[in-house]
């Protein structure tokens, strides 16, 4: 059997900010992607290979947490000189496809509290518009998660980090995980938080003249909820 490395179509801008992570590029994940992007894909199978990828995703952003030195002692006897997690985390969803990334979350991260947050484009002003959020009490003292499957101009994302800060959250102790980014759209969203990592499992070509991802995959949401 011969295996081809066929190259990725991931779009990789020359001046990616440096806090920009994206996942390693596999012929598995461009494999997932491609079902994912196709518009015949069934619902069923469009929910189970996106949540393959958001899994990665999360446990990606995990890897940007940080890390003290723990001593534990082996069902041998033995003592090992390990690692554990620095401090508490939650999960706050950008309704409502972020809400698809929750199940995710939950997969690897026992009991962990989730927030919510509802920002829509005000039809007066045409920029985005705070409409809902509700955070755990302590919010400011955890590490946050921020879940949205598509970073497109970067308005909504832009806005929910806002609000974070105005919570007290630190923009360093932001990690905002998407499927799929616009690299106008990091490049808006980087320069406004360089301090805030960027967890993506792939960027795209661009964005069309009705600001779509291109190629995308047309509305997550839609595709996620609706039959």
């Amino acid at each position: 059997m011969v295996v081809q490395n066929t190259p990725t179509s991931q779009s990789t801008p020359a001046s990616l900010p440096p806090n920009v992570f994206t996942l390693p590029q596999t012929a598995q994940l461009e494999a997932l992607y491609t079902i994912i992007r196709d518009k015949n894909t069934s619902r069923g199978d469009f929910l189970f290979y996106s949540d393959r990828v958001i899994r990665l995703l999360v446990e990606e952003g995990l890897n940007h947490l940080p890390v003290l030195p723990k001593t534990v002692e082996t069902p041998t006897g033995a003592i090992y000189e390990g690692v554990g997690f620095e401090g508490k985390i939650c999960g706050v969803s950008i309704l409502r496809a972020g809400e698809a990334m929750e199940a995710g979350l939950r997969e690897v991260c026992r009991s962990v509290r989730i927030g919510k947050i509802l920002i829509q484009r005000d039809e007066e002003t045409t920029q985005p518009k705070l409409f809902y959020s509700k955070f755990p009490p302590d919010i400011a003292q955890r590490y946050v998660l921020l879940l949205d499957p598509m970073l497109a101009t970067g308005g909504s994302a832009i806005k929910a980090v806002d609000v974070l800060k105005e919570h007290g959250v630190p923009e360093e102790r932001i990690i905002f995980i998407n499927l799929i980014s616009s690299p106008e759209g990091l490049k808006t969203f980087c320069g406004k938080f360089p301090q805030t990592r960027v967890i993506t499992g792939w960027i795209d070509q661009g964005l069309n003249e009705k600001a779509y991802i291109i190629p995308g995959l047309g509305d997550f949401g839609e595709r996620r909820y609706c039959l």
